[in-house]
């Protein structure tokens, strides 16, 4: 038996026979087989590479539970509603429009519907409903469908959904892709094309979870003589083991060792392998996925007064407002058609302001003072009644703003502007002199 099958064999470790046989082959050399030196060295190992990302394993990532549950939640709380067509459209409530903004149908809110909606697009990549049509063609009801159940096929030029035994034509199916793929069938996942990123967040978890739960003492290897043979080398073993439990039990600060043996650690410890910074630049990645401000994936290691409130603006320019307008667009076309639409959906930006109170307020007053917002509409919008005396119907400005040297002065009544007397006079009406 060789040096390497004596080493392994004191570990309990047993080669496999054609291992074994190239190991005790006088002409076997490591050099001219290196897959076997790996293999004894445990690269090759399988359990040793990282673990298997699917969409439950990436929601155990605290940051994208986060992201998913945040993206998703603020799009559905956001106020949709139809406006006629038009620049200047009237808001509509026809039974379309109820669907979106109350109820898509008869077991779940316009809410749940939607966060639903999102939640499948921020995971697997996409987002599917189906609209059902009454005999002459209109909406009567919106019905989520599952994704991963759903195949989209090209049949004779057109696009057509495979869902729960049935086909669906595009036209009746709202569809919100992450990112479309070069077919314009399929889309990308997210968690599946960015999958080694959230694998190694995964394995610095469990890494951080093992220490400790292992009561912050790491992998220890023994040194002194080596009891001999298999058996002896796992008593040891398991008697160290044993003292190691006990004095962690009891709180004993140290326990005895055999004559001649110490331990040492194993590996690096996670102070020293900058496990906080690693898994703080994890976060991070995990909002570029999702191009998610780093205050809002819970990062304030870099927060402060004035960049926060500038993340809070970059959300809503180039993140939900891009994922709204995706919406209101998809939603429009499905639902009135593409051909000069009578109606067109949006989502109410301003509804992220809806725990700003004291903001939304001084904007509202703002609005009406400058003549942008009638009273009636800006009490519409925090839905509240007109005002019953009948002048909220009407466009206020304030008066004091008037071009510049246009004032009258004291006396005139509205009259011409004062011209600038220039005469010698002083204010108490005697000659000026020069010194």
């Amino acid at each position: 038996m060789g040096l390497m099958d004596r080493a392994l064999g004191a570990l309990g470790i047993v080669p496999p026979m054609a291992e074994q046989r190239s190991l005790e082959d006088p002409s076997f050399r490591l050099s001219d087989n290196p897959e076997a030196l790996l293999q004894i060295l445990g690269a090759l190992d399988k359990n040793n590479s990282l673990p298997q990302v699917s969409i439950e394993a990436a929601l155990q990532v605290p940051a994208v539970m986060c992201i998913v549950a945040f993206l998703s939640r603020t799009l559905a709380a956001l106020p949709l509603h139809t406006f006629k067509a038009g620049d200047n459209g009237e808001r509509v409530k026809d039974p379309a429009a109820q669907l979106l903004s109350f109820a898509p149908n008869e077991e779940e809110t316009s809410f749940a519907w939607r966060q639903y909606h999102w939640q499948q697009v921020f995971t697997g990549g996409r987002g599917c409903s189906w609209i059902e049509r009454d005999g002459r063609g209109k909406p009567v009801a919106i019905w989520p469908m599952d994704p991963g159940l759903t195949t989209v096929i090209r049949r004779n030029g057109r696009k057509i959904y495979k869902f729960d035994g049935r086909d669906y034509a595009a036209t009746d199916v709202i569809d919100t892709p992450f990112m479309p793929k070069r077919d314009r069938l399929g889309s990308y996942s997210p968690i599946v094309k960015c999958n080694k990123a959230i694998s190694l967040a995964i394995a610095m978890g469990d890494f951080a979870g093992g220490f400790f739960a292992s009561g912050g003492v790491p992998p220890l290897a023994l040194e002194g003589p080596l009891p001999s043979g298999p058996d002896a080398f796992r008593r040891a073993q398991s008697d160290i083991q044993r003292a190691i439990d006990l004095a962690k039990k009891s709180g004993a600060p140290f326990f005895g060792m055999p004559v001649g043996h110490t331990l040492k650690p194993i590996g690096v410890e996670p102070g020293k392998g900058q496990m906080v910074e690693a898994r703080l630049f994890q976060i991070q990645e995990m909002g570029r996925i999702w191009q998610m401000p780093p205050v809002f994936v819970g990062d304030l290691s870099k927060g402060t007064f004035s960049n926060t409130e500038q993340q809070d603006l970059q959300l809503v320019k180039h993140n939900v407002g891009q994922w709204a307008k995706a919406f209101e667009d998809e939603v429009t076309l499905k639902l009135y058609g593409w051909r000069g639409p009578s109606r067109r959906v949006k989502h109410n930006l301003d509804g992220l302001q809806r725990g700003a109170f004291k903001d939304r307020i001084e904007a509202l007053a703002r609005a009406i003072l400058t003549g942008q917002l009638m009273p009636d509409e800006a009490r519409a919008l925090e839905n509240r009644p007109p005002d019953p005396n009948g002048h909220g119907n009407k466009l206020y400005v304030q008066q004091a703003t008037v071009p510049l040297g246009t004032v009258a002065g004291p006396g005139h009544n509205g009259g011409p502007p004062i011209a600038d007397d220039t005469n010698k006079e002083g204010t108490d009406g005697a000659e000026q002199t020069d010194d």
